[in-house]
């Protein structure tokens, strides 16, 4: 499963996930460092991407337009990009099983 980081998560991530989530990517450096919302949901969705975020907002858009995008909400505060890449590489087989889910629209994941 492909991630999209959202500008809230460091980019130094899609390195160190490169491994366990190939052919993830950060917005920023796929051209949304000022993007809306909408541009950065419609990029994932004809991408193939799941969003990762730590805000609300893909969460609730997911709720009300459905899927894809899926989204991946980490719940887990102000922590360290370490403390986030241990927490997306320990859920992996979750965030994969999630990605075949054609129920789920969203995956809470709390940290």
């Amino acid at each position: 499963m492909k991630l999209l980081l959202d500008q809230n998560l460091s980019r130094k991530l899609v390195k160190r996930i490169g491994r366990v989530f190939p052919g993830s990517a950060h917005v920023v450096s796929s051209g949304f460092s000022i993007a809306d919302d909408n541009e950065v949901w419609a990029y994932a969705r004809r991408r193939g991407f799941a969003i990762v975020t730590k805000d609300a907002d893909f969460s609730t858009r997911s709720l009300s337009k459905g899927f894809p995008p899926k989204i991946v909400w980490l719940r887990i505060g102000n922590v360290a990009t370490k403390h986030i890449e241990a927490i997306l590489k320990a859920r992996a087989k979750d965030i994969q099983r999630f990605g075949k889910d054609k129920k789920s629209g969203c995956l809470v994941i709390y940290g």
